[in-house]
């Protein structure tokens, strides 16, 4: 919430999914007016056109309380924190009290749920949740509750379904599962060509908006034919470039590669190749953004399991370090330590840097700029302070296009995402001028421009 406050959230995209949470609070579709704003200026394009996310209608209640993009960034701190709680239930069942609460603190200060965090809003807030709770009734052996919430993953986006194809792979190796697994096993591809061919499409979108994988093929089919006959190409496009094999060592190794020792790793796998794979989407290799929060739980709850592995492969000489601990307890501990350690490196490092916490002249300055404009109006907004205008106007992000909204709130000091050059941000502020804008206000680099209307 200090982020909010303080002008340091985004447009992408809390403010997309703060308007279509708003669309489905009033009974309506989920609707941006962020989404293909160049084309239809003004009318808010349903998101199910972009992603197939219908898990965020879950949201909407939240909104008859507080309608706002707060209520999301609030929503997605008690997602991520939830999860803990199943997490914590099975590693107290297979490794002791102790090792649960340690493994627990890991998961909570884990860099996957640090960056997207910091990333502010996506509906893969939804993924540690519905992952830790599977498990935790898979090692219970409640069927039902696992099939519900298999079922309920599909509901996050389109591409989960290969998580799910992944979970009943590892179902296949348990006895008394194999016919859930294979269910799944069929179900979670059979809801990705669903979702992405047939409701996305539906929704206005096209089924190939995130087709990255032009290095493999131009076509789903031709990507899974060149990787089943030329395997090395895969490999090496799973590890070219460098930062691919960065990332996925950054999420084994802090787990001290336990994940491996478990069929179970499969699931996340699944996510891991469809990123890794990818030729055209630099985006999706690091460590940035949200992509790596619906893997963290998954790869944490294979480690468990795979630690049980370890200890039946040993045939029950596991060594005991001491009458309390054996080395599952090591292992919770120095993961615990670890993700201790690597908060200096990602985001949550933030929450220590006192300059984070006074305001400024910009924040003062964009609080008197967005307060300027009137409710209800369609505005342009510079990125950092779309968010905090989104619960009263409807907001746009700024950028040239063929139709321009009426209310303008540009930023010339700052680099804006829609353009290259702070230059080129400065030569659209004077080319609205030229065109009949009005500069109602100016300070700290912000400018509102209002036009009237016909």
């Amino acid at each position: 919430m200090g982020e909010y406050a303080r002008f340091r959230t985004g447009i992408y995209d809390l403010v997309i999914f703060d308007q279509a949470v708003r669309g489905y609070s009033q009974f309506g579709i989920p609707g941006s007016y962020v989404k293909d704003q160049w084309n239809q200026l003004g009318t808010a394009v349903s998101v199910l056109g972009d992603h197939f996310s219908p898990i965020l209608a879950a949201l909407a209640p939240l909104y008859w309380i507080h309608d706002g993009p707060q209520t999301l960034i609030v929503a997605q701190a008690a997602l991520f924190a939830s999860a803990a709680v199943p997490l914590w239930v099975l590693c107290r069942r297979r490794l002791g009290t102790g090792a649960a609460y340690l493994v627990a603190a890991a998961y909570l200060l884990s860099w996957p749920i640090a960056e997207a965090v910091a990333f502010h809003f996506h509906e893969y807030a939804f993924m540690p949740l519905l992952t830790a709770v599977p498990f935790e009734r898979l090692d219970a052996g409640r069927r039902w509750s696992v099939a519900v919430t298999a079922a309920a993953l599909l509901l996050i986006k389109e591409d989960v379904g290969f998580f799910v194809a992944g979970l009943g792979l590892a179902l296949l190796l348990r006895k008394h599962w194999r016919l859930m697994g294979a269910v799944m096993a069929l179900a979670g591809p059979l809801a990705v060509w669903i979702s992405s061919q047939i409701l996305i499409p539906a929704f206005g979108g096209s089924a190939h908006r995130y087709w990255y994988y032009s290095g493999l093929g131009a076509s789903p089919g031709e990507a899974v034919a060149h990787i089943l006959t030329h395997p090395l190409d895969a490999l090496a496009v799973l590890t070219s470039p460098s930062v691919k094999v960065s990332t996925m060592v950054l999420l084994l190794a802090p787990l001290l590669l336990l994940p491996l020792a478990s069929p179970y790793v499969l699931a996340p796998a699944m996510l891991i190749f469809e990123r890794m794979l990818a030729t055209d989407q630099p985006g999706w290799w690091g460590t940035h953004y949200h992509y790596n929060s619906a893997l963290i739980m998954a790869l944490l709850c294979a480690s468990i399991d795979g630690i049980q592995r370890l200890r039946r492969w040993r045939f029950g000489s596991w060594p005991k370090i001491s009458h309390r601990w054996d080395l599952s307890q090591i292992w919770a501990g120095a993961v615990a330590v670890i993700a201790v350690a690597l908060v200096a490196s990602f985001p949550l490092r933030d929450l220590f840097d006192p300059a984070r916490y006074h305001s400024t002249g910009r924040e003062d300055a964009a609080a008197a700029a967005i307060a300027t404009v009137p409710d209800g109006v369609l505005v342009e907004a510079a990125n950092q302070v779309g968010p905090n205008l989104s619960g009263r106007t409807k907001v746009v992000i700024w950028r040239s296009m063929p139709r321009r909204a009426p209310w303008v709130v540009a930023d010339v000091a700052t680099p804006q995402p829609m353009f290259k050059t702070l230059t080129e941000q400065r030569d659209d502020v004077a080319e609205l001028r030229a065109h009949g804008y009005r500069v109602l206000f100016v300070r700290e680099g912000y400018v509102v421009l209002h036009r009237t209307e016909g």
